[in-house]
């Protein structure tokens, strides 16, 4: 089959790899409709996080089930998936307490896993699923064309984004701020409007990331950074700044600015993958008993609840896909996005 290989700094390319096969009686062989390209993709891209020897990458797919394994008993073939970004049981401890990504026998796409087998890179035509009862969700029906790039969102994005309004604990009538305007930082902002939200503030500098960020529910936009952005934020919200900041960049700087416009009592969910150094100012925190809650957001544990609102309609994060290419030009695909062409890319193999 095909897939993408990185090899190092902006040097990705499609190779011929040898097709999956089952190998422990509980993993599933996923045909991929549809992946695509991941912000966090973009670190080992730039050579940010250095690639020591070529690998496989891609997180995100959804896909139709071709074989499953003899143990697998809620997965069958014909079926239409979605596949968090990671792998996971959802039987061990970790799992069941709603922090899948530290399952006690998971892994990532695009390694060996715990299993004696292999986990495909997303970004490829199939995918070997270690732990098909646990990390699959299938669809009530096979979606229509319109609905797979939504789907596909709740792979990563989507969930991340709602993890970032849960972490800062979002909820009817809550002030938010969000510090990131790429597909997560845009699905944070759907996230806590369907958590009922009363004000919005966007900070993004790009007027097509401004035009979706309204339309999935923000009553503001802040394009100042730095100190101008914090008083531009608390001249927004009274003078104190906002409730919930959900922060979805990784940087010190996005930190910081996250920080600084929570309000006296309030909380930021971070979940942007820490690049730059960002570093917690525990006195800044103390002084305005700020809290800082998040991390790598367990996407599993939400998707049930997400997909129902998907596969109704009630939310389009699919629209953060604002280009689509075929496997063939994943080059393109990632270059697009490192030259913010484009919000995120969608890759059909």
């Amino acid at each position: 089959m095909l897939a993408t290989v990185i090899h190092g700094e902006r040097d990705v390319r499609v190779e011929e790899v040898p097709d999956p096969v089952l190998s422990t009686g509980g993993d599933a062989i996923v045909r991929v409709v549809a992946a695509c390209v991941c912000g966090s993709d973009l670190w080992p891209y730039r050579g940010v996080t250095p690639t020591h020897e070529p690998r496989r990458i891609g997180h995100e797919f959804v896909g139709v089930v071709e074989e499953v394994g003899s143990d697998v008993t809620t997965i069958a073939p014909g079926d239409f998936v979605i596949a968090p970004f990671y792998d996971c049981d959802m039987t061990c401890v970790n799992c069941k307490n709603g922090v899948s990504t530290s399952c006690l026998n998971g892994g990532w796409w695009g390694s060996e896993d715990r299993l004696g087998g292999f986990a495909d890179g997303g970004q490829g035509q199939k995918v070997r699923v270690p732990h098909a009862d646990g990390s699959l969700v299938a669809t009530p029906e096979y979606p229509s064309e319109e609905l797979i790039p939504s789907l596909l969102t709740l792979s990563d994005v989507m969930g991340t984004g709602h993890h970032a309004a849960v972490s800062a604990g979002v909820t009817e009538g809550s002030t938010v701020v969000v510090v990131g305007d790429g597909a997560v930082g845009l699905c944070a902002v759907l996230a806590a409007s369907r958590l009922g939200a009363s004000r919005i503030i966007a900070m993004s500098r790009h007027e097509p990331r401004q035009e979706l960020a309204r339309a999935f529910g923000a009553t503001d936009i802040v394009a100042a950074r730095g100190d101008e952005g914090v008083a531009a934020v608390k001249e927004l919200l009274d003078g104190i700044g906002a409730d919930c900041v959900l922060e979805a960049v990784g940087t010190k700087e996005s930190m910081d600015q996250a920080i600084r416009s929570a309000r006296p009592g309030g909380m930021v969910g971070y979940v942007g993958v820490p690049n730059g150094g960002p570093e917690l100012p525990v006195r800044t925190l103390f002084n305005n008993n700020v809290g800082v809650n998040g991390g790598v957001a367990p996407v599993r544990n939400y998707v049930e609840e997400l997909l129902q609102d998907v596969w109704s309609g009630a939310i389009e994060p699919g629209r953060v896909f604002d280009l689509e290419l075929p496997l063939s030009e994943i080059a393109e695909a990632y270059a697009a996005m490192d030259e913010r062409r484009a919000i995120k890319t969608l890759v059909r193999p």
